[in-house]
């Protein structure tokens, strides 16, 4: 009977190990994704502004050789990230597909002009960069007009500062739930041992021995719960680059290295931390109170 009591008593406590892990390894995956939603936050808001283009209208007069030389001259500069040149042509082929007619028979003439499409660097798609580069454009001779969406700029750029300021206020919050959420958890697994740390300390045991292998444990049980949410990190990252890759892409190993690295250390410290200072309460409670 009592081989069976203690053979209950260990599947007891294997199980609430397992449940301790898991629970901790859940808490540091969504700091996981937290941290890689913020990894590509800036991504992300690249990808939009990038996407926009200004289009520099051109004279019909002009010669080919200077719309090679402006077109040379942009994509010169550090703030453009490509340009392309649309022809008479090819934009009455796009506008004939957009509008599904051909209104260059209808007219008997075509009334679009070439154009540079130009593409900024993220860094300067703000109205104040837009503006300046506009100025400059316009110093050529050639140049009939810049026409660029100011309200979809404007409102991309104010969008992605929102939701920066949003993003860092929320990654706070969840630090601190995960932090208390893990250190709730260390310290039901401690409060199942307080009698024990009783005894050790009523046979002479020091502050200092008795801590030791629960912080070791601790650790240990940090490091796994770490590992397990690197591995659910994984199957993440599989899931969402198969079904977005266009938007979203972690292809930086070293980002992907130094994440991993982060949770498995955050997971060791904030164990280690809660349990240091979940026995420490109970090397000093009253005996009575062992019982409430």
């Amino acid at each position: 009977m009592s081989k069976k009591n203690q053979d209950q008593s260990r599947g007891r406590l294997r199980g609430s190990y397992v449940t301790l892990v898991i629970s901790i390894s859940l808490v540091l995956f969504l700091l996981g994704v937290l941290g890689l939603v913020l990894i590509n936050a800036r991504g992300l808001s690249d990808y939009f502004r990038e996407s926009l283009s200004f289009s520099v209208m051109l004279d019909e007069e002009a010669k080919e050789a200077d719309i090679r030389m402006l077109q040379k001259d942009l994509d010169a500069k550090p703030y453009v990230k490509l340009t392309e040149y649309v022809s008479k042509e090819a934009a009455a082929s796009k506008l004939k597909q957009d509008l599904g007619e051909d209104f260059v028979n209808f007219l008997g003439y075509n009334p679009l002009s070439p154009s540079i499409d130009v593409y900024l660097y993220a860094g300067y798609t703000s109205p104040d960069s837009v503006t300046k580069i506009e100025k400059y454009i316009h110093g050529y001779p050639f140049v009939k007009d810049v026409y660029y969406q100011e309200s979809l700029l404007y409102l991309i750029n104010e969008n992605v500062r929102k939701i920066s300021l949003f993003l860092v206020v929320i990654s706070v919050f969840l630090f601190f739930i995960a932090m208390t959420i893990i250190n709730n958890t260390i310290r039901l697994s401690v409060y199942s041992k307080r009698f024990l740390i009783r005894t050790m300390q009523l046979v002479g045991a020091t502050r200092g021995f008795i801590r030791k292998p629960f912080l070791i444990r601790g650790a240990v049980q940090g490091l796994v719960a770490g590992l397990i949410a690197i591995i659910l990190l994984l199957g993440l990252i599989y899931m969402v680059e198969r079904e977005f890759f266009t938007l979203l892409s972690f292809q930086s190993l070293s980002m992907l290295l130094m994440l991993a690295a982060t949770v498995i250390f955050t997971g060791i410290i904030l164990t280690v931390i809660s349990t240091f200072f979940s026995v420490n309460r109970y090397l000093s409670i009253p005996e009575d109170k062992l019982y409430m």
